[in-house]
């Protein structure tokens, strides 16, 4: 491991344990009250969209980085930034926050199993992860650890420690979203020429996956026949990744691959634009 690996890794466990201090009771206990809505609020962003992802990657014929790039966002959970946007749109806040949370704590076996298998099981990417050495079942158990321990350590700390995690919890997660960005700039800067020429069609596949990821979302709520608000909620869960965590992941164990980079950056830039769109959207039917 690189000393810029070594660092990425210790920076992606921060943001892990990050995640685990806002993680409170009073998320779960919800789970209990309305457990129909927050099963539809996770089929989206665990079955729908990575299955309907992989299935897509067989059928294009995308360059093998691109495909694992959207395999990889696809496997990671939804992120906080979904709650702040469903509260935009007048969701259901609430069910918004227990689906994250519980979201948080699948993910840790869910995104490194979801991840693995459909590389494995893809012929181009398991090829190209054959010529980089890289074996998916030992990503599977890097990718357990690296998650399961910050998040197990995070969770011990804010029970135990409960006035220090109300102190640091928003500093030490903003510290490492700022150490995360700093190394994928630095990263873009320096591929820059190689960047311009792949950007627009990359764009456009973020896009479409970013749609069909609302659309699961959209879909599964009315099959679910859920109310207007939980809804909203589930289509934002559905099309918002923790693309911060795929861009971690990538450093870590794809030294920082150009392409994958490209596709994980642009998710986390569009997610938001089509998020706040749908808000906005939302708030103007409701007027």
């Amino acid at each position: 491991m690189t000393t810029q690996q070594l660092i990425l890794t210790l920076v992606l466990a921060t943001m892990v344990f990050s995640v685990a201090l806002e993680l409170r009771i009073e998320d779960f206990k919800r789970v209990a009250q309305t457990p129909r809505a927050v099963i539809c609020g996770l089929i989206p962003q665990f079955i729908l969209l990575p299955v309907g992802t992989w299935a897509a990657t067989l059928l294009l014929d995308l360059p093998p980085n691109i495909e694992a790039a959207m395999i990889l966002v696809a496997a990671c959970p939804g992120g906080s930034l979904s709650n702040v946007i469903t509260h935009l749109g007048r969701g259901n806040t609430a069910l918004s926050v227990s689906v994250s949370a519980v979201a948080s704590v699948i993910a840790l076996a869910a995104t490194p199993f979801n991840f693995s298998w459909m590389i494995a099981t893809n012929p181009a990417t398991a090829a190209w992860m054959r010529e980089l050495s890289i074996d998916p079942s030992g990503i599977w158990l890097s990718l357990l650890l690296l998650l399961a321990v910050p998040m197990t350590l995070g969770l011990l700390f804010s029970h135990k420690l409960p006035m220090l995690t109300a102190r640091i919890r928003k500093p030490l997660g903003n510290f490492a979203v700022i150490c995360l960005l700093l190394f994928i700039v630095a990263g873009l800067v320096k591929e820059r020429q190689l960047l311009t020429l792949g950007l627009l069609p990359t764009l456009m596949i973020v896009v479409l996956h970013n749609a069909c990821g609302l659309f699961f979302g959209w879909i599964t709520s009315v099959a679910m026949r859920v109310s207007e608000k939980d809804r909203r909620a589930v289509m934002i869960e559905g099309g918002m990744q923790n693309s911060g965590l795929a861009l971690g992941i990538i450093g870590v164990q794809f030294s920082s691959d150009l392409g994958m980079v490209t596709l994980a950056s642009l998710w986390g830039i569009w997610h938001i634009v089509s998020g706040l769109s749908l808000a906005y959207w939302w708030r103007r039917k409701d007027a």
